[in-house]
């Protein structure tokens, strides 16, 4: 009898088809970088733009840590995305020494890893509307200069550039649309907002044609009825409001000045509008506008003083502007703190607290407060310690999110 003979079956015999809807099936970002590494095959699969973006569809990109003025605080074990956070802290220059003039620069924003950082241009004789403004990849140190905004569009403004503090500026990375995705891995979005005493307008400069567009504008009047509501949200600087972003809408709120507005920017549509929020007092510890699936927005916020219970709201109906909510949980924090929200993603929130007994006592305190930080998934609504410090509480905090995409081969534009 004839013995039979296992017949070894190259992987590399693997239709690419096939292989790649295999290698959409790891479960994580790093086992796809590991299995990139096997062969040639593998890789030329692994890294083509098409095959990344079904892939970053399918699966949630890792979360990092966060970055503010005091550094990149990475993500601690056992978070599964802890040894890539110690990677990336690693191997990236987070303190954007590559950049030129490196001190002088502040981050504006963090999307996809990539991060947005701006500096004044003789902040003394000019307004925020002129400055200079950088995309980088801190990871392979690269950056991309962008133009200013030409005088054409700034014309456009109710204020002639050289009234200083006629324009309050905030820029921040917008997501892709379908079309600017497939243009390739290098394209981003970049938005400067304007807030004016009468209206708002919104500047977007696109990576793929290297140019400043005029993209929304809207009077405060056609926003809001009240003559008494606008003038007190015109008034804000947009540096101090909380924003948000979800299904393709970037949020503001104003609950540090008791509104219960959202400003909503339709970032496809490129439309200024107001929404409501739910029924309730917040506090104005903050909120967090996420998605909770299906569509519909969710959104965290707190109810009380020391020791707040953080309302988790979810919309009934689909849309951006809601109008009825239904409260999905009531999670109760430790008696003894009080908490804030200072940074929130799609899924992720950021959340600091202080012991009460120092606020009451701040100011016969010699010692510096201890404040800690947790994450807390929007998903599994679970909070992980991620940092604790004695110093002062930073608000302008940055949740990072994946390994930024490569830039142009260029170090400058």
């Amino acid at each position: 009898m004839e013995t039979s003979k296992k017949v070894a079956f190259p992987l590399t015999d693997i239709p690419d088809h096939l292989l790649s809807e295999i290698l959409l099936r790891l479960p994580t970002s790093e086992d796809l970088a590991r299995a990139s590494a096997v062969c040639v095959s593998f890789r030329r699969i692994s890294t083509d733009g098409s095959f990344l973006r079904r892939f970053r569809r399918l699966h949630a990109a890792p979360l990092l840590g966060f970055l503010d003025r005091n550094g990149f605080h990475p993500v601690l074990p056992p978070h599964p995305s802890a040894p890539a956070a110690r990677a990336l802290d690693l191997a990236a220059d987070l303190s954007f020494s590559f950049l030129p003039a490196p001190r002088h620069w502040a981050v504006q924003d963090i999307r996809d890893g990539r991060v947005l950082l701006d500096r004044r241009i003789r902040q003394e004789e000019f307004p925020a509307v002129l400055r200079e403004l950088v995309v980088c990849d801190p990871l392979r140190r690269r950056y991309v200069l962008l133009p200013t905004v030409p005088d054409d569009l700034t014309a456009l403004l109710e204020h002639p550039v050289q009234m200083v503090r006629g324009v309050r500026c905030k820029t921040f990375l917008a997501p892709l649309g379908e079309e600017e995705a497939a243009a390739g891995e290098a394209t981003f979005r970049v938005v400067l907002m304007a807030h004016c005493k009468t209206s708002l307008t919104a500047f977007v400069f696109s990576s793929s044609t290297g140019q400043w567009q005029a993209a929304a504008s809207k009077g405060w009047s056609d926003l809001v009825s009240s003559r008494g509501d606008w003038a007190a949200m015109s008034q804000v600087n947009p540096v101090y409001l909380r924003r948000h972003y979800a299904y393709g809408c970037f949020y503001w709120d104003w609950l540090m000045i008791k509104s219960k507005k959202l400003l909503v920017l339709d970032i496809r549509t490129m439309e200024f509008s107001i929404a409501d929020l739910p029924p309730g007092e917040w506090g104005r510890e903050g909120i967090a506008i996420v998605e909770a699936g299906e569509g519909r927005l969710g959104m965290f916020g707190f109810h009380g003083g020391i020791a707040p219970s953080l309302s988790y709201t979810i919309a009934l109906n689909k849309g951006e502007s809601p109008s009825q909510w239904q409260v999905e949980k009531t999670i109760s924090q430790d008696s003894g703190y009080t908490y804030s929200i200072i940074a929130a993603t799609e899924r992720y929130l950021l959340l600091t607290r202080i012991e009460a007994s120092y606020l009451e006592n701040r100011l016969l305190s010699l010692e510096k407060p201890r404040f800690e930080y947790f994450l807390m998934d929007a998903e599994t609504l679970q909070l992980q310690t991620l940092y604790m410090k004695q110093h002062c509480l930073v608000y302008d905090a940055y949740i990072y999110i994946n390994f930024p995409p490569s830039l142009l081969s260029s170090r400058t534009v």
